[in-house]
């Protein structure tokens, strides 16, 4: 079923110029603008806390949580065992889970938590991104499924524990704001 749905979706690779050059920056360019922005945005809104908070969650999801399961599991990825249209260069590391959905996926669960809004355009952006690295020959589906799982858990496990931090920090006044 895992190599089906990477087919039906690789298959499209190749095809189209503009559908190709859209796919490439969703899945390699897109992140970085997205990581970019986030900053931007809190800095702005004057969240500095939150910038830790999200950043502490998505690094934890993506080198950590991820990096502990590549190194009992390992998967190749799908242009390593299979003929793709692929239209990225990467390594031939393991691909399981998909750290750029773990990382995303934790970045967009704090932000949700912390601004509803803001937090269905990452989720947006996150899913654009798996499904991106997917058409483009990187990654299976279920690899981005593992790393979307991974990243919501993680986001939200982090950004529980901080308000409970918080909460039980007698010191300095509570606020609602981050």
């Amino acid at each position: 079923m895992d190599s089906y749905f990477f087919h039906f979706l690789n298959q499209w690779a190749g095809q189209w110029i503009r559908l190709d050059t859209l796919t490439i920056f969703v899945a390699t360019f897109l992140p970085y603008w997205l990581v970019v922005f986030l900053i931007g945005w809190l800095i702005w809104k004057k969240t500095i806390k939150m910038i830790v908070v999200s950043l502490v969650a998505a690094l934890f999801s993506r080198f950590i949580i991820t990096e502990i399961i590549r190194w009992f599991y390992y998967q190749p990825r799908p242009f390593v065992t299979e003929q793709v249209n692929q239209l990225v260069e990467h390594s031939t590391s393991g691909s399981f889970p998909s750290g750029h959905a773990a990382f995303f996926f934790a970045l967009s669960m704090v932000i949700y938590l912390h601004n509803k809004k803001a937090g269905w355009v990452f989720f947006t952006a996150s899913f654009l991104i798996g499904l991106a690295r997917i058409f483009t020959g990187l990654h299976y589906p279920s690899d981005v499924l593992a790393g979307t799982l991974i990243g919501l858990f993680f986001g939200w496990l982090i950004y529980f524990l901080w308000c409970r931090r918080r909460e039980s920090n007698p010191q300095g006044p509570k606020s609602t704001a981050f």
